[in-house]
């Protein structure tokens, strides 16, 4: 393997700053997504909003993000990095302060569809800055952490929701959508003065600008030459498709689909979702809380398991299990609280696979030529079935009730495990050009080859 200065440099405090900094586009993306559920009890009993504009609510941020990511992988690719890793929490802390001072269901939504671009466009933004300055040891770690912190940014929406819930307010709902402006500030305030990546400036011919921040990140002997050619070529949308990944595309967007589509409702609604399950408004809210930082618990599960159980089994049983945990509380919608909450914590918990494979396997499954495009397209495709299951999820608790709105949800989650069971291949002990190959990565690996990885 050859080495360089870039690639192999050691784990400074720089590195260590940006990763913290970066994560903060995830944790704001959990944090608005999670506080308009426990806001929207209060905001639909005082507007009287009807199931279909509660929906419409729900599901505008997640238009947003989907709009928002190719915005923003356009945009910082032609404008650059840097600016804009400050530029997008600004907004986000404008309109966060706007939906304070929102008199009608219509403006919410507009607002909070900008929230949502605004939080989209820093994923490709901050990912983009935080691979190019992380040495190759550290990137997979640093960017796996970004899942993490979508769950943190939940838990703490539910736990300021609640605070502010018990004040007896009636704006409170109000103090909870601006509340995001408090973070968004502070990451602001912490990016600032970030350098621009250096590759992004060779890129466009500034070497001079590219060699000052080499010299101030990596030391004085560090320059342009030192950086590694890269392979920049692009493969449209059809391109993909014919190249025979096709088949590989449609696996990663329909188990991801599968995936997030309960979770995203789940998370968007599950204050009303408990409170349908009989549990007391209060209890409702901390019950979320905890229940998200179960879904944090089970992804570090899945982060040990990943290696030891390989892909394919971590992918099938999560969804299996998880699957059954809905199952038996459509089935058993009136049990006791400790019952339902031990189903929602189970939930959590063993769904946790299912969420780091979503960044595991399209990244293994595709060669570098067409890996960026891949990874785009298929988180894409899979926001839009998110967005339409929270919109249908205040639908199906008014018309079918919370027992039917679970076993739908089983059923997306168990239909997951059928479709990994028939197209999820084994990539465990493959390096990245085998498992990226079309003849190698469809079959299981041997567990005698496993084990020399």
């Amino acid at each position: 393997m050859v080495t360089n200065p870039l690639d192999d440099a050691p784990l400074s405090r720089f590195h260590k700053k940006l990763a913290v900094f970066s994560s903060g586009g995830p944790f704001l993306d959990g944090f608005v997504l999670s506080i308009i559920g426990v806001a929207m009890i209060q905001i639909a009993d005082q507007w009287g909003l009807s199931s279909v504009e509660q929906g419409l609510v729900g599901a505008s941020s997640l238009i947003g993000i989907l709009l928002g990511a190719f915005a923003g992988g356009w945009l910082t690719d032609r404008f650059g990095r840097e600016v804009l890793f400050t530029v997008d929490l600004i907004a986000i802390a404008a309109f966060s302060v706007a939906q304070f001072f929102v008199q009608d269901v219509i403006w919410l939504i507009v607002l909070r569809l900008l929230i949502g671009m605004a939080v989209g466009a820093d994923y490709p933004i901050a990912t983009s800055l935080l691979t190019e300055f992380t040495p190759r040891k550290y990137r997979g770690p640093f960017l796996g952490a970004f899942v993490a912190m979508w769950f943190v940014g939940a838990a703490a929406a539910y736990v300021v929701g609640q605070i502010l819930a018990e004040t007896g307010n009636d704006n409170a709902w109000r103090w909870m959508l601006a509340s995001a402006t408090v973070p968004a500030v502070l990451i602001v305030v912490a990016r600032v003065g970030t350098p621009e990546s250096p590759r992004w400036l060779v890129g466009k011919g500034r070497i001079d600008e590219a060699n000052k921040v080499l010299r101030k990140v990596f030391g004085p002997g560090v320059s342009v030459a030192d950086l590694p050619v890269e392979d920049e070529n692009s493969v449209s949308v059809k391109e993909l498709v014919r190249s025979g990944y096709g088949k590989r595309m449609a696996f990663i967007t329909l188990f991801w689909t599968c995936s997030i589509v309960p979770l995203f409702a789940v998370y968007a609604f599950a204050p009303a979702i408990l409170s349908a399950l009989k549990l007391e408004e209060d209890a409702a809210h901390i019950g979320s809380a905890v229940i998200t930082i179960l879904f944090l618990v089970g992804c570090i599960i899945a982060l040990f398991l990943v290696n030891r159980m390989g892909r394919r089994p971590l992918l099938i049983h999560s969804f299996l299990w998880a699957g059954l945990a809905l199952l038996l509380m459509g089935v058993f919608p009136e049990a006791p609280t400790s019952i339902i909450m031990v189903f929602f914590a189970a939930y959590a918990v063993l769904i946790g696979g299912t969420q780091i494979l979503q960044w595991v396997y399209p990244n293994e499954l595709f060669p570098t030529e067409i890996r960026g495009t891949a990874v785009g397209m298929a988180s894409s495709l899979s926001r839009i079935g998110a967005a339409v299951g929270t919109f249908l999820v205040p639908l199906s608790l008014s018309g079918l009730g919370i027992g039917a709105t679970m076993l739908i949800a089983a059923v997306i989650t168990l239909l997951g495990a059928v479709l990994s069971h028939f197209w999820a291949p084994e990539t465990r002990g493959l390096s990245l050009t085998e498992s990226a190959s079309l003849g190698v990565a469809s079959s299981p690996v041997s567990p005698a080859r496993a084990s020399q990885s």
